[in-house]
């Protein structure tokens, strides 16, 4: 299996809305402009800052940052204090909560070779918390029936199901240069049947590379444009 999944939760919202538009880009070539690669440093100094406020050993990569800014170090530490707030939270859960940091996630079960990062998730009986940092911005991200964050979030299931006791799953976006952290919670139960009933019969079809193309805001980042 490659380093990137041909159906990617960060392009779910593509995928779900025009499934043939995977097969018919997988030979682009992908193209890193410069704002991902900002994302890309950023999500490594939060990280790293969570690591860090945890007690882990963890290595310090500003210098190799290519982007690293002020700015940027303001907003890694904005989600570092934000994520260890939830932790605290959790801790009303459980006196020692689980808490992953870049953490794989496997929604195979729903995707054909589905899998994808997350940037922190929190655990405990009775919560289960997936945060994403946004680094972007441009576009206001919702975590409300957000694609991407559902693919995480089943992701994390497949991991702790079983292992705890919990009937719903938290989503957050933290998107620091916007002001915006959107949280949405949903019910396991209403999770599992959106990821049997809408997610896998569209994920086959994209896999497939069949079903009809449409157009619409999910074609602002598609390489056909």
């Amino acid at each position: 299996m490659t380093n990137h999944a041909v159906l990617s939760a960060s392009a779910s919202h593509r995928w779900l809305n025009c499934p043939p538009s995977v097969r018919l880009t997988e030979d682009m070539p992908d193209v890193n402009s410069e704002f991902a690669l900002e994302g890309t440093d950023a999500h490594e100094l939060c990280a790293y800052l969570v690591e860090k406020a945890l007690g882990r050993n963890a290595r310090d990569p500003t210098e190799d940052l290519a982007f690293y800014n002020h700015e940027m170090q303001d907003c890694a530490e904005e989600y570092c204090n934000y994520v260890m707030e939830q932790i605290e939270k959790a801790r009303g859960y459980s006196r020692d909560p689980t808490v992953l940091v870049e953490q794989r996630l496997d929604f195979s079960k729903w995707v054909p070779e589905g899998f994808g990062t997350g940037d922190c998730l929190i655990v405990a009986d009775g919560l289960l918390q997936v945060i994403d940092y946004k680094h972007g911005l441009g576009v206001l991200v919702d975590a409300d029936y957000n694609p991407q964050m559902m693919c995480y979030a089943l992701g994390a299931l497949e991991m702790f199901d079983g292992l705890y006791d919990f009937d719903k799953v938290t989503m957050t976006i933290f998107q620091p240069r916007k002001h915006n952290i959107s949280t949405f919670e949903i019910e396991k139960t209403e999770l599992l049947k959106w990821a049997e009933n809408v997610l896998a019969p569209k994920a086959e079809l994209a896999f497939k590379g069949e079903g009809d193309m449409q157009s619409g805001k999910h074609c602002q980042f598609c390489k056909l444009k």
